[in-house]
């Protein structure tokens, strides 16, 4: 089985993109896994700060393992948007096959600084172990949390400098960058910003390592293509599948007030995620 590292080069050369999907539950880490599945393709589970203390650091790292394990499939564990280096070392030590270190929100020197820590940490862990361990790094703030916004929150930058992106990944050494080009994280209801492909085009040539879209969520089927095709490598969603969850969970007990089963009320769930990752997937790829 190719490493997390390889399928992402892989998509960075095809010009395609693998997905990347958060889970706090078993339903959605199933639906994750059942739509690649059937799919026949990678797909990359993550637990962001907040999803990780739910689900636990080491139960993550179990659950995934054994899917890959059981099934010799190419699924894997990202810690998303952890914010300080003593998170994403508690990550990397528990098996995350990859960690976002966060310091967007930071003053350059400070994102610099951190983000630097966690790479040759990183490095160290993987030199001992033989293990392939992903650091992403990330430049310009596009907002916090996976959820359903009015307007795009004060402070958000939808653009990243090609020349401050090329500066951070040479004194970082990430192996992805997550760059602001135009999305921010959630739903906006006010309307969601469209990807600028031509300042992802000019920020992959500056810094010559695969990009990451964070906040796919909301964003058009051209806005994916466009950033695909320009560099993005990785794709994030999560505010969707969370809304998916939630009205299907909803309309299942609405429909059967007196089910106090779990495993039934909730399938429904499990089929409205699986049918959302299955066509982001295929978009992704270029199906």
């Amino acid at each position: 089985m190719k490493t997390l590292r390889e399928y992402i080069m892989d998509a960075d050369a095809e010009h395609s993109a693998v997905g990347h999907f958060n889970f706090s539950n078993l339903e959605a880490l199933h639906a994750i896994f059942n739509a690649a599945q059937s799919l026949s393709l990678p797909v990359i589970a993550a637990v962001s700060e907040g999803e990780e203390d739910f689900v636990g650091t080491e139960e993550a790292v179990a659950l995934v393992r054994a899917l890959r394990e059981t099934h010799n499939y190419p699924i894997y564990l990202d810690a998303d948007h952890h914010y300080s280096f003593e998170r994403a070392k508690r990550a990397i030590d528990a098996g995350f096959d990859a960690v976002i270190i966060d310091g967007a929100a930071l003053p350059f020197d400070e994102n610099v600084a951190m983000t630097k820590q966690c790479v040759d940490y990183a490095r160290e862990v993987a030199q001992k172990t033989g293990r392939d361990i992903l650091v992403e790094g990330e430049l310009g703030f596009i907002g916090t949390g996976s959820s359903i916004k009015e307007n795009i929150p004060e402070g958000v930058v939808l653009t990243t400098d090609p020349a401050q992106a090329a500066d951070f990944v040479r004194k970082t050494g990430v192996d992805m960058l997550a760059p602001a080009v135009g999305s921010v994280h959630g739903l906006i209801r006010s309307g969601k910003p469209h990807v600028n492909a031509e300042l992802v085009r000019q920020i992959r040539q500056a810094v010559g390592v695969p990009l990451v879209l964070h906040g796919g969520s909301g964003l058009t089927d051209d806005d994916f293509r466009g950033g695909i095709t320009a560099g993005i490598s990785v794709v994030h969603i999560n505010t969707e599948l969370r809304l998916a969850d939630r009205t299907a969970v909803e309309k299942s007990l609405k429909e059967h007030p007196e089910e106090i089963a779990p495993y039934k009320f909730l399938a429904s769930s499990v089929e409205e995620m699986t049918k959302l990752v299955e066509n982001r997937l295929r978009l992704f790829a270029g199906r």
